[in-house]
């Protein structure tokens, strides 16, 4: 089965930094963490989503987190350092990451990002991310998916 371009970029970031990617194609859909737990038949927080969020008003990062928590920017915006955060809009997502929200990946970015890595992801030591695009997905293991990115652990998450 041939794989979207979008996913091509991000097996190539992958062989980039050592890492080969298996990207698996889910036409039914992988948008939400809940929806790729469904299609893969695992855990909900086996899913490690990367959400893009707006520092200041000016810098964007990427987060990793589990697919069962959400992020509190008060927290992020205090691990980061910076006085404010939000959720990022989807064309600073997509200008950011070069990836459309919904199937974000976590490297593969046309410039470098500070990413953080939710410390609840240690809950596993296989994750799986999305594979740029809402339909494809990939499983990496957590410490290869922080070094790729070389993330920052953080506690940001409620849980």
């Amino acid at each position: 089965m041939t794989i979207p371009e979008a996913s091509q970029r991000v097996v190539a970031a992958g062989d980039d930094r050592g890492i080969a990617v298996a990207m698996r194609v889910f036409p039914e859909g992988t948008k939400t963490s809940a929806d790729a737990a469904a299609a893969i038949g695992c855990e909900l927080s086996a899913i490690a989503k990367s959400i893009v969020f707006t520092l200041d008003e000016t810098e964007q990062v990427v987060v990793f987190a589990s697919g069962d928590t959400r992020i509190d920017t008060g927290r992020l915006a205090e691990a980061a350092g910076c006085s404010g955060s939000r959720r990022a809009t989807l064309e600073e997502a997509r200008l950011a990451t070069g990836f459309a929200a919904g199937g974000t990946p976590p490297f593969g970015y046309p410039a470098p990002l500070r990413v953080f890595a939710d410390v609840a992801l240690r809950r596993h030591s296989l994750v799986w991310s999305a594979g740029g695009t809402p339909t494809t997905v990939f499983p990496i293991e957590l410490a290869e998916l922080v070094r790729a990115a070389s993330a920052d652990w953080v506690d940001v998450a409620v849980r």
